[in-house]
């Protein structure tokens, strides 16, 4: 017999942190796996924020039914039958292990990409992702039965650690264990830890089995709690449901519409997890009052600058992280005031997951079908008005301050934006609204939300008609300045053509952007249609590829990873053959419709046609020794899909090359270097490769020119013989960083090096 069952049970308890320790553990287990996933699955997809909303809405779907399961589990009165049946559950689940993606599903899917992630998911992750997840809801219910029996404390604390496992290990993923660790090894250990963890729970279920009989817990009373009625599960649900559609919702706007770049997924996410933390502490460090305060003043200024999408980046950026941030606190901490008793707390949490699936699927599911932009984020967004409390109280002297705050910004307009202007780089004209304007368009934006959170802090009716009327004046003005005639929206992102005159193009230039990265432009004048635009004109290091094969050989055979508009088609002579590998069937829609773009369909003299689907696997499937180029144009946007840019796949290009054909990998991005990478490739893959940094002079801006950032690999160094006598291409140098693999990435490091090359003072 062990000493624990020999003590008096009047003098043995169990020790509180090893239950604040478990849900830590589980949870940052589950916060570590969804990158992870991510990692291994979605680049096959492309990265669009679409995919990343449906493994949202999987990932809450698996935690729904850990959550149910955990509700399911206090049918049975006996503590010690649960801790065996979830010992039992977890072991089970380990036979998903070690991490992978299953086959079981089949190729990715063009037509139906949100089904197949979801089998992928559930088949790959599914089991191991929920069993993890009920241990919150789970280990609450036990502490609740054990130390909460004897000494009355509530368990609802435990949930904030939780969460702040969750949010530390979503944080370290991308900036230490991407970085030092192969997805080998960060698959192990994840599969280590999982073992750990089931070490760890089966000590925790010991000891709770072990107290439920000797410990002082087995002689308190059971109480009874009161019933819960469907207007409060319907209650919590709704209050769960806002924050969770409004993290996807602005997920998609910022990389939508104000800007894309790497990791900007992990603020919403951060933040939302955040605010469980703080509304689940036993004392929050925001209190519930000033949290309606700032709410209303966060979500008054998000209206108002709502329609102005690109525009001041810096402050779209944190004004729409704060008015999402105060809102999912306001119905985090009004869930927390609902809380039942701890004897009704899985059903509670099993409500709460409820309404996270409720507005994920929202998101992810329904909204890019029934609209054609991200309406689904202002929609909420004013909804959540109606969740404020009812009535109108006094007005408490921190939003007089606030009052007071505006009126003073309000009269200071002019100085403020005189001041601001130059130092913050406001320049350029966005239609006829110059950032000058927006800035004090910005300014003037305080008074606006800081009488609203004022006067209409109490009263929700007014307030939700006050954010539905500033986001229609919003609308208005920003319709009048903008130069969109038509979006589109995909399960890989939403569409934009819109048209602006150049004089030195004739007239017209239709443009096609994919949120704010530019895809492609065409000029609509007769005498210039057929003029290839941005990155594909001759002098770019694309256009020389094009220009000095065809030099070569009256016949190329030329394939395209990345569509656009189809402007490389400008280049394909007769007895020339083009295909272009996309992943995106909406977008071969749009390029192919002379209405939109004519690329394709009026400037290519020979055969042009299109392979859907994910190009890695469309490329493979190419027999060896096809190509005489192969354009590599998929790295511009920032959802970057870093599988096209490996070793593996480099090796795979070549392949299928001619022996004197060309690989072009167009590596031209804002916020990454993929110069240093892209090089190491070449090199590790058996290329030979050269590099142009290409920038336009200012005498050919009518030329509609861009920068661009290129490699060329080829199997031999004769194929680029051509070009290597060119000046302008230079010497690879592949030391600059360490090759990606399918096994390794480091888009973190790609990030910090691009920050080095633009600011000087940041260290090397």
């Amino acid at each position: 017999m062990t000493i624990l069952a020999t003590q008096p049970a009047s003098t043995w308890r169990l020790p509180p942190a090893l239950f604040t320790v478990t849900v830590f553990s589980s949870a940052a287990l589950v916060f570590l796996v969804q990158p992870m996933v991510a990692k291994l699955v979605l680049p096959l997809l492309g990265g669009s924020p679409s995919v990343w909303n449906t493994s949202m809405a999987f990932f809450q779907l698996a935690l729904l039914a850990g959550y149910a399961y955990a509700h399911a589990l206090q049918r049975i009165g006996s503590v010690r039958t649960q801790a065996l049946v979830h010992c039992a559950a977890l072991v089970v689940a380990a036979i998903a292990l070690p991490l992978r993606v299953s086959e079981l599903v089949g190729a990715p899917s063009s037509d139906h990409p949100n089904l197949w992630l979801l089998g992928v998911l559930a088949v790959s992750i599914g089991a191991p992702f929920a069993v993890l997840s009920a241990t919150a809801p789970l280990v609450q219910a036990w502490h609740a039965r054990t130390l909460g029996a004897v000494d009355g404390k509530e368990p609802y604390v435990l949930y904030a650690a939780s969460n702040l496992g969750s949010l530390l290990a979503l944080l370290a993923y991308p900036l230490i264990v991407e970085p030092a660790f192969t997805l080998v090894g960060q698959r192990m250990g994840w599969s280590l830890g999982y073992a750990a963890f089931v070490v760890l729970m089966g000590s925790l279920a010991f000891l709770v089995a072990r107290a439920g009989t000797q410990g002082p817990a087995a002689a308190a009373r059971p109480t009874t709690a009161r019933a819960i009625t469907w207007r409060e599960r319907l209650t919590w649900v709704a209050l769960a449901a806002i924050p969770s559609s409004l993290m996807l919702g602005v997920t998609t706007h910022i990389t939508t519409d104000v800007a894309s770049a790497p990791f900007l997924w992990v603020l919403p996410l951060a933040l939302y997890l955040g605010t469980f933390i703080i509304a689940f502490q036993a004392k929050p460090a925001i209190h519930p009052q000033i949290t309606l305060v700032l709410q209303a003043a966060a979500v008054a200024a998000c209206a108002a600058l709502l329609p102005f999408r690109s525009t001041f980046f810096a402050l779209q950026l944190f004004i729409h992280l704060a008015a999402f941030f105060l809102t999912a606190l306001m119905c985090h901490q009004a869930l927390v005031a609902r809380r039942p008793d701890p004897a009704r707390l899985t059903e509670f949490y099993l409500m709460m997951s409820v309404g996270g699936v409720v507005g994920g699927s929202f998101n992810a599911f329904l909204a890019p079908v029934i609209f054609n932009n991200v309406w689904e984020y202002p929609v909420v967004l004013a909804l959540s008005c109606l969740v404020r409390p009812w009535g109108r109280d006094k007005v408490e002297p921190w939003a007089w301050a606030m009052l007071v705050l505006g009126i003073v910004a309000a009269m200071a307009t002019p100085a403020v934006t005189t001041f601001l202007g130059p130092r913050v780089g406001v320049t350029g004209i966005v239609g006829d609204f110059s950032q000058q304007d927006f800035l004090e368009l910005g300014v003037r934006v305080l008074l606006a939300c800081s009488v609203i959170a004022a006067f209409l802090v109490r009263s929700r009716a007014l307030f939700f008609f006050a954010v539905i009327l500033v986001l229609s004046m919003g609308a208005q003005a920003a319709a009048d300045r903008t130069d969109t005639r038509q979006s589109w929206r995909s399960f890989f992102g939403v569409l934009r053509e819109s048209q602006t005159q150049v004089a030195g193009l004739g007239g017209t230039v239709k443009m096609l952007a994919h949120g704010t990265t530019l895809h492609g432009a065409q000029a609509t004048a007769p005498t210039h249609r057929c003029r290839p635009l941005v990155y594909y004109t001759p002098l770019t290091p694309i256009g020389q590829v094009f220009t000095g094969k065809q030099l070569q050989s009256k016949a190329l055979r030329i394939g395209a990873v990345g569509l656009g508009t189809g402007s490389v088609a400008a280049y394909v002579r007769p007895g020339d053959t083009l295909t272009f590998f996309e992943i995106d069937p909406l977008v071969v829609r749009i390029s192919s419709d002379p209405k939109h773009f004519s690329y394709t369909t009026e400037c290519a003299e020979g055969p042009v046609d299109y392979v859907l689907g994910d190009a890695r696997l469309t490329v493979a499937k190419q027999p060896a020794g096809t190509f005489d180029i192969l354009l590599i144009d998929a790295f511009s946007s920032d959802a970057v899909p870093a599988h096209l840019l490996t070793v593996e796949a480099v090796r795979g290009y070549l392949t299928r090359m001619k022996p004197d054909g060309v690989v072009i990998l167009h590596l031209s991005n804002r916020n990454l270097d993929l110069k240093g990478p892209a090089q190491a490739v070449a090199k590790a893959a058996g290329g030979h490769a050269l590099i142009q940094a290409y920038r336009p002079t200012e005498d050919r801006g009518s030329s509609w020119e861009s920068s661009e950032d290129a490699v060329i690999v080829a199997k031999s160094p004769q194929a680029l013989a051509t070009f290597a006598r060119d000046p302008r291409w230079k010497a690879t140098d592949p030391s600059k960083a360490r090759p990606w693999t399918d096994d390794y990435t480091n888009l973190a490091g790609a990030l910090w090096r691009n920050l080095q090359e633009k600011y000087a003072w940041i260290p090397g």
